[in-house]
């Protein structure tokens, strides 16, 4: 169908990496417990790896999931973050923000692995946790999206991720849940590479919405066209 096509088109980053994602989990589902094993290690941004091999662990791990039946759910995920911001930012900007929050927060995380291990705080077996997934990437999108929604729209998508990722943050986090909020934080940092930034409109202004209501009349004996349009 032509609309398939066209949404295809217009967010053609966002459906790359879901067919990578898709092939590679075909990958995983297909092949022996051992070698799926062998495979989330080998592609796992973990300390071990990024010591061994860190450039290509931060770009291939973000390639893979560990359950190909969660495939299906972040297919619609896909669809409604990442297609969305794409097709508004276009396509550099949007690999920009969510590649720059992916290695950032993977990054931090696993810094904070580190510490940990060396506090005693947890074992030395966490230098080869699995470290695999898109949703650091996921959660950068979240936070631009916010951007792109008009009031009240906007707070109340606000409300709900900052509920999401707040609430595992706040009761027993893990590495991964500091990562995500770091994502997120980035995600909502990214407003200036947002089209309306680079229109000169404030963030509650997006999509023609003025809080100050319809433009008034000028007064008597003004130019009208003196007015600057935000």
């Amino acid at each position: 169908m032509t609309w398939v096509k066209d949404w295809v088109r217009s967010s053609p980053g966002t459906h790359i990496w879901l067919l990578v994602i898709g092939i590679t989990s075909l990958v995983i589902a297909s092949a022996s417990e051992g070698l799926g094993q062998f495979l989330v290690h080998r592609t796992s941004s973990n300390i071990h790896e990024l010591n061994e091999h860190p450039l290509p662990s931060l770009l291939i791990s973000g390639f893979w999931i560990e359950r190909p039946s969660s495939f299906l759910l972040y297919a619609v995920l896909f669809e409604l973050l990442h297609a969305n911001v794409e097709r508004w930012t276009g396509t550099g900007r949007w690999l920009l923000t969510v590649g720059g929050a992916d290695i950032a927060a993977t990054l931090a995380s696993q810094e904070l692995v580190l510490l940990a291990i060396e506090g005693h705080r947890l074992p030395r077996s966490m230098t080869h946790v699995v470290d695999i997934g898109v949703s650091y990437g996921l959660a950068a999108a979240a936070g631009v999206l916010m951007y792109r929604l008009r009031p009240p729209w906007r707070y109340g998508w606000l409300a709900a991720v900052l509920i999401f990722f707040g609430i595992p943050l706040l009761t027993g986090a893990t590495f991964t849940d500091f990562g995500h909020a770091i994502a997120l934080t980035m995600g909502f940092a990214a407003w200036p590479l947002t089209p309306a930034a680079a229109e000169g409109r404030e963030p509650q202004q997006e999509h023609g919405h003025d809080p100050a209501g319809p433009a008034a009349e000028p007064p008597p004996g003004r130019d009208p066209e003196s007015r600057q349009e935000r």
